[in-house]
C-alpha cells in the first residue's frame, strides 16, 4: 500500500491515517523560517517589563530562553514533525506601546523545513511572557502568530 495520499495532504496515507512524511530521498539543503507573534498587555505591564520591575524577574530573558528550548523540542510537541539539527534559533522582542512583538528566526541544514520550530518558539515565548505577567495583568491577549518567511537554498 502506498504511503502517499491522493488527497494532496502530505501527512495522510491512502487509508486516511496520519503518517510522518518520508523525506529519505530529499537532498539536505539550508532551511530557514521566520515567524512572528504579538502579546497585548496593559501599558503599566509594558512599563514593568521594560524597567525590569516584574516580580518574577527578567521577562524577556526568560521568554527568549523558553522560545529557544521550544524550537529544540518541537518534534516532541508536534507528533508528525521530524527531529532536526537546528543550527540557529534567535528570538527578538520589540516593545510597543501596548504589546510585545516577538520575532523568531530558525535555521537548519536538513531535508525538511523549520516552519513549525519557528512558530512553536514564538508561541512558547508569548506563553512565557503571559505566565510571568499573569499576576499583574489579567487582560493579556496572544495573537497573530504567523509564518512570515521560509527559504530553502543549496549548501
Amino acid at each position: 500500500m502506498s504511503e502517499e495520499s491522493n488527497s494532496g495532504l502530505s501527512h495522510i496515507r491512502e487509508d486516511g491515517t496520519a503518517a510522518m512524511v518520508d523525506v529519505s530521498d530529499k537532498a539536505v539543503t539550508r532551511r530557514e523560517a521566520v515567524a512572528t507573534g504579538s502579546i497585548k498587555l496593559q501599558k503599566q505591564t509594558i512599563a514593568a517589563i521594560a524597567e525590569g520591575d516584574v516580580p518574577k524577574g527578567d521577562v524577556l530573558a526568560v521568554a527568549r530562553i523558553a522560545g529557544i528550548q521550544a524550537a529544540k523540542k518541537t518534534a516532541d510537541l508536534i507528533p508528525l514533525c521530524h527531529q532536526l539539527p537546528l543550527t540557529k534559533v534567535s528570538i527578538d522582542f520589540t516593545i510597543e506601546e501596548e504589546a510585545v512583538e516577538i520575532t523568531c528566526l530558525v535555521r537548519t541544514d536538513a531535508k525538511t523545513g523549520v516552519e513549525m520550530e519557528a512558530l512553536t518558539a514564538v508561541s512558547v515565548a508569548a506563553l512565557t511572557i503571559y505566565d510571568m505577567c499573569k499576576a499583574i495583568d489579567k487582560s493579556m491577549v496572544i495573537s497573530e502568530v504567523t509564518l512570515q518567511k521560509k527559504t530553502k537554498s543549496e549548501i
